[in-house]
């Protein structure tokens, strides 16, 4: 069976929102971009909006589609990245960490695999500075 995940790209001023993974978790002190798992029946908006709620305290005012999608290494999990606007100061609720970083710090971070190959797909893309879509 395979699980839908969604990862947000976040991008303010030309920095991404990044997150450090809680320590319990599937790749516990990783970096990721921020989301989780779509439930039966809801939207990708739905989706994103409940965990970002959760995670962060935001309020999700629009997200785009898929841009990139792979599958997580070991698991039954897929991961779909894609852009999403937020209002508010995100707050860290659920992670260990959370930065603002442009696209070649986040490349330095220990980022979990999917989110390591999100990251390489952006870097190489034509302007490296905002998710295409």
């Amino acid at each position: 069976m395979i699980i839908r995940v969604l990862a947000s790209v976040i991008l303010r001023d030309a920095r991404y929102l990044v997150a450090r993974r809680p320590a319990h978790k599937r790749h516990g002190g990783l970096w990721e971009f921020p989301g989780g798992k779509v439930h039966d029946g809801e939207s990708d908006f739905e989706a994103v909006q409940r965990e970002l709620r959760e995670e962060l305290d935001t309020d999700v005012t629009a997200v785009g589609p898929v841009t990139y999608s792979v599958r997580d290494p070991g698991s039954p999990f897929v991961i779909n990245f894609l852009p999403v606007e937020i209002t508010g100061s995100p707050k860290c609720l659920e992670h260990s960490e959370l930065r603002w970083a442009p696209l070649d710090e986040v490349m330095k971070l220990a980022l979990a695999p999917s989110d390591r190959r999100f990251a390489q797909w952006l870097q190489a893309s034509s302007d490296g500075e905002k998710p295409v879509g």
